[in-house]
């Protein structure tokens, strides 16, 4: 885990993301993926660091599926320093992140509800 990676504007951890060895991230202003990224735009113009700080409960682009939104709402709950931590416990525990492609352990839910106890836990 590369915690000083982080999480990026839409919830996805950037901290344990295979591809985090040419991605320079979404803050960056090399980001290969700003010129079509909804959240980042949408971020940026509201004037907000990542998609967990704004009041609307958000549906855009990577926020349709599980793991981006059930992230962000993670962090609307307990905070980034929590994620991080579930994140990294979970991960020295076997969870993986990304195992085949960009789909992992965090992808396989079909409610937040039910993802937020896996991240607290690493139990299905």
């Amino acid at each position: 885990m590369k915690r000083e990676l982080g999480i990026a504007r839409c919830g996805l951890a950037c901290c344990l993301c295979s591809e985090n060895t040419q991605c320079a991230g979404c803050n960056s202003g090399e980001c290969s993926d700003k010129q079509w990224c909804e959240n980042r735009k949408c971020s940026m113009e509201r004037g907000l660091d990542a998609c967990y700080l704004c009041n609307e409960d958000c549906r855009k682009e990577l926020l349709q599926k599980i793991k981006p939104y059930g992230f962000t709402k993670f962090i609307q709950q307990y905070g980034v320093d929590r994620l991080l931590n579930c994140l990294e416990q979970n991960e020295k525990n076997g969870v993986v992140y990304h195992c085949n492609g960009i789909m992992g352990d965090y992808d396989d839910f079909n409610d937040v509800d039910s993802l937020i106890e896996f991240i607290k836990t690493g139990i299905r």
